[in-house]
C-alpha cells in the first residue's frame, strides 16, 4: 500500500456545532465538530453536510472523500438531542429536520467518487446512518456501535432501513434495529457493518484514500455507479448508465495510458479523461 502523502491545499480549524472541509489534493475530508456533545449532528450540522456534498459534486479533481468525526472520543453520537423541544416537536419541525437528514444522507450515498469513514469512540444514531451511506468503513478499536431509536421511540426512514438490510442482510440487521444493543468494534466487524478495525483509524483511512486516489477515475466512477444501481434494486435505466459508464472508461485516455504504464512496468498517472 502506498504511503504517499500529499501538503494540503486547505486546513480548517474546528469548532462547536460545525461541519468542516479541507483538500488534500485529490482527496477531501469532512470533518463534524460538536466535541462537548460527542458529535451529535445538530440541524444546521445536517444542513451544512449537504451544501458541502453539493459543493464537492462540482469539483472534479476530487476522487476520494473521507468522513470523521472531532477528536478521538465520537465519530457522530446520533442527533443532538438538545435541539428536539425545537426541532422535532410538532409535525412541521418534524418534515425540516428529517428533510435534512435525508438530503445530506442521500448526498454521501450518491456522492460518485468513493466514500471512505474513519470511525473513532461513540458512532450511535444517525452516526450509523452516515457510516452506512458510506462505501468504505473503518473503525479504531474503542469504537462503539449502537441504533438507539428503539430506546427513544421515533421512526427511522425506510431509506435507512432497506441499505442497513442491504449492507448487513435483513437478519443482522433486525437484530441491530430490534435489540439497540452497543456493539463493541470486534462485534461490528463480525456484524459486517465496518471493513476493518485498526489502531490508528485515521492515519490508515488517510492512507487509504490516497491509493485510491492514484487510481483510474473513470474506473471508479462506473465501480461505484454499478455498486449503487446493485444496492438500489438495479433498475434498467440505471443499468443502462452503468454500461455507458463503462464504455466510456475503455474510450478513455486513461485506459491508455494504464496500458502503457503496465506494459512499461511503471506506476500509471490517470487524470480522468
Amino acid at each position: 500500500m502506498t504511503q504517499e502523502h500529499h501538503p494540503s491545499k486547505t486546513t480548517s480549524k474546528p469548532s462547536e456545532r460545525d461541519v468542516m472541509l479541507d483538500m488534500d489534493k485529490h482527496v477531501a475530508t469532512i470533518t463534524i465538530c460538536n466535541e462537548s456533545r460527542y458529535n451529535a449532528m445538530a440541524y444546521s450540522m445536517w444542513v451544512k453536510l449537504g451544501d458541502i456534498m453539493e459543493e464537492l459534486n462540482e469539483q472534479a479533481d476530487i476522487r476520494v472523500l473521507i468522513v470523521r468525526g472531532a477528536g478521538e472520543k465520537a465519530f457522530v453520537s446520533g442527533a443532538d438531542i438538545s435541539e428536539f423541544g425545537e426541532r422535532r416537536n410538532d409535525p412541521e419541525q418534524v418534515a425540516l429536520y428529517d428533510q435534512a437528514v435525508s438530503r445530506a444522507q442521500s448526498a454521501l450515498t450518491h456522492f460518485p467518487k468513493p466514500v471512505i469513514t474513519a470511525i473513532s469512540g461513540i458512532c450511535f444514531g444517525g452516526g450509523l446512518g452516515l457510516i452506512l451511506a458510506s462505501d468504505l468503513r473503518f473503525a479504531a478499536t474503542q469504537s462503539k456501535f449502537r441504533m438507539p431509536a428503539g430506546r427513544l421511540g421515533l421512526g427511522y426512514a425506510y431509506d435507512g432501513i432497506k441499505r442497513m438490510a442491504s449492507i448487513l442482510g435483513v437478519a443482522k440487521a433486525s437484530e441491530l434495529f430490534y435489540t439497540a444493543n452497543i456493539y463493541s468494534a470486534s462485534e461490528a466487524l463480525a456484524l459486517g457493518l465496518v471493513n476493518s478495525v485498526h489502531d490508528n483509524v485515521f492515519e490508515y483511512s488517510t492512507q487509504v484514500a490516497h491509493q485510491i486516489s492514484q487510481n483510474a477515475p473513470l474506473t471508479l466512477f462506473a465501480a461505484k455507479a454499478a455498486f449503487k444501481t446493485f444496492m438500489g434494486g438495479s433498475q434498467e435505466e440505471e443499468i443502462k448508465r452503468v454500461d455507458q459508464a463503462v464504455r466510456a472508461c475503455f474510450a478513455s485516455e486513461d485506459y491508455k495510458e494504464g496500458r502503457a504504464a503496465f506494459a512499461e512496468k511503471r506506476n500509471p498517472v490517470f487524470r480522468g479523461k
